[in-house]
C-alpha cells in the first residue's frame, strides 16, 4: 500500500484527498474506504453523488450567474412531475435557442405545505430580463446573482457554492425518477489531477500546502485514514495551480 494525495479543482475551490491505495496504477486510483455496515456504504455512495454535483456547480457558476425560483400559476395544468418536466424542457429550449452558449442547471420540486410544483434554476449567460420574459407559466419569485462571499461557520469561503448545491441536490423526491436535476450538455467538468505519492505524513493538523492564491478552510478525517482538505481561492489574488 502507498499513501497518495489527489487534487480536484472546481471553480474557486480546490479539494485535496489523502488516502491509501495499492502501488499498481496509483495515479488513477480513487479512495476505497472501508465500512462498518451497509448503511455506511450507502451513505458513502450518496456523499459521492452529492460531492460530484457540488463540484459541477462550483465549476460552472460564479457571481455573474443567476439563481432563480420559478413557480407555476394555478391555471397551468401541472399535476405530476412528468407534466412539469415537459414545460421545464420547453423553457430551457427557448433560453438555449437565444443564448446557445449558456450553461443551465434546473431542479424541480414541490412545496411542502402547498404541494405546488416549482423550479429552481442556476444559469450563466442568460440575462435576467430574458428569463423573466420566457417564464410564461407563472411567476418569477426570486432571481438574483450568486454571492461573491459565502460564509460557513463564520469562515469566508469566497465563491464556494457547496451549501447552495447541497440544498438543490436535496430538493428531490423519488417520484421524480433517478435524475435529480437537468443540466445543459455544455457544462464544464472539474479538473481532477492524477494522484501523487505522498512524500510527507499528513494529518488534520498537518495539511498539504495550499495552491498559490488559495487558503485552507476545511479539514476532515475518518478513522480509516482518509483525509480531506478544502481550499478556496483568495479572490483578491490571481489564482495559480502549483
Amino acid at each position: 500500500m502507498i499513501r497518495v494525495k489527489r487534487r480536484t479543482f472546481a471553480g474557486c475551490v480546490c479539494e485535496q484527498e489523502v488516502y491509501s491505495t495499492s502501488t499498481k496504477n496509483y495515479k488513477s486510483s480513487e479512495p476505497k474506504p472501508r465500512f462498518a455496515s451497509e448503511e455506511e456504504r450507502q451513505a458513502h455512495k450518496d456523499a459521492i453523488s452529492r460531492r460530484r454535483h457540488a463540484r459541477l456547480v462550483n465549476e460552472n457558476f460564479s457571481p455573474s450567474s443567476l439563481y432563480s425560483t420559478l413557480t407555476f400559476d394555478m391555471d397551468i395544468e401541472v399535476h405530476d412531475y412528468k407534466e412539469g418536466k415537459k414545460l421545464r424542457d420547453l423553457f430551457v429550449r427557448r433560453l438555449k435557442r437565444k443564448y446557445p452558449d449558456a450553461v443551465i442547471f434546473v431542479y424541480m420540486g414541490r412545496g411542502k405545505h402547498t404541494n405546488r410544483f416549482h423550479l429552481h434554476m442556476l444559469s450563466d449567460g442568460v440575462p435576467q430580463d430574458y428569463i423573466e420574459k420566457q417564464w410564461i407559466y407563472g411567476n418569477v419569485n426570486r432571481i438574483e446573482h450568486l454571492r461573491l462571499h459565502n460564509f460557513y461557520d463564520g469562515v469566508d469561503h469566497g465563491q464556494d457554492y457547496t451549501a447552495l448545491a447541497n440544498y438543490l441536490f436535496e430538493h428531490w423526491e423519488p417520484a421524480q425518477g433517478k435524475h435529480r436535476w437537468k443540466q445543459t450538455r455544455n457544462a464544464r467538468q472539474p479538473e481532477r489531477e492524477q494522484a501523487k505519492a505522498c512524500v510527507r505524513v499528513y494529518t488534520e493538523h498537518r495539511p498539504p500546502r495550499a495552491p498559490k492564491g488559495y487558503k485552507l478552510v476545511e479539514t476532515r478525517a475518518t478513522k480509516y485514514g482518509y483525509l480531506y482538505f478544502k481550499y478556496v481561492a483568495d479572490i483578491s489574488q490571481k489564482r495559480e495551480k502549483k
